[in-house]
């Protein structure tokens, strides 16, 4: 019984580990979207309310966005896991 209790423990442990994702705001700093981008006004480049604006009834918006920072066509291109790319695409488009 002590042994299916410890397994159960540790398999709960270890899901919340893998779970646990970042959210946009934080990818967005560590990525260093909010070196050219800020949240209400154009730095170099566009603000985040203008991104979302522009993509406002673009219902491939978050394709369209995830492409062009990985691929770097449009915008340099950007190093992180499909989960992290996807977290701030989702924080720059929630903007209004």
């Amino acid at each position: 019984m002590k042994i299916s209790v410890l397994v159960v423990a540790a398999a709960g442990l270890l899901g919340t580990g893998f779970a646990h994702a970042q959210s946009g705001a934080d990818v967005a700093k560590a990525k260093g979207c909010l070196n050219c981008h800020a949240e209400s006004t154009k730095k170099v480049g566009p603000s985040m309310k203008d991104i979302s604006a522009k993509y406002k009834d673009n219902k491939s918006a978050e394709a369209d966005l995830t492409a062009k920072l990985k691929s770097g066509k449009g915008h340099p291109k950007i190093s992180g896991s499909d989960a992290e790319i996807k977290s701030a695409v989702e924080f720059v488009l929630s903007h209004k």
